[in-house]
Formats: C-alpha cells, sequence, structure tokens
C-alpha cells in the first residue's frame, strides 16, 4: 500500500480552515463585543458551528479523491 498525499494535504487545509476562521471571528471581536450578551452568545454559537460545513466535502475528497458523491 502507498501513502495517499490527499490525507496530508486535506489536515493541512483543515487546519488552514481553523486558522482563517479563528482570526476572521477574532477581528469581529471588537464589533461583537459591543452586542448584549445573548446576541454575542448567538454569534458565537452559530460561527463555532459553520466552520464545519466545509469539511464534510474535504474529508470526503481525502477519502476518494471526489468532491461530491
Amino acid at each position: 500500500m502507498t501513502p495517499d498525499w490527499r490525507k496530508p494535504v486535506g489536515m493541512l487545509a483543515i487546519l488552514a480552515l481553523i486558522a482563517i476562521w479563528s482570526i476572521v471571528i477574532m477581528s469581529l471581536s471588537g464589533v461583537v463585543g459591543r452586542w448584549h450578551w445573548t446576541l454575542q452568545f448567538a454569534f458565537y454559537l452559530v460561527a463555532g458551528i459553520i466552520w464545519i460545513t466545509p469539511l464534510k466535502p474535504l474529508l470526503r475528497w481525502m477519502e476518494t479523491g471526489r468532491w461530491r458523491a
């Protein structure tokens, strides 16, 4: 069995996605910090879940080499 190059590339892409997403969210903290605490909670809850959505196609690509099922 030969090692597949898609898995290391996919892992680096996941790490890059997490880094970029966290930088974007942190850059909005000055604006979000002025909101009521319930809006802040909702924003960070949604932002904490949204970054997961691109992972399914990326993980599929890592395993199969195809982006779509």
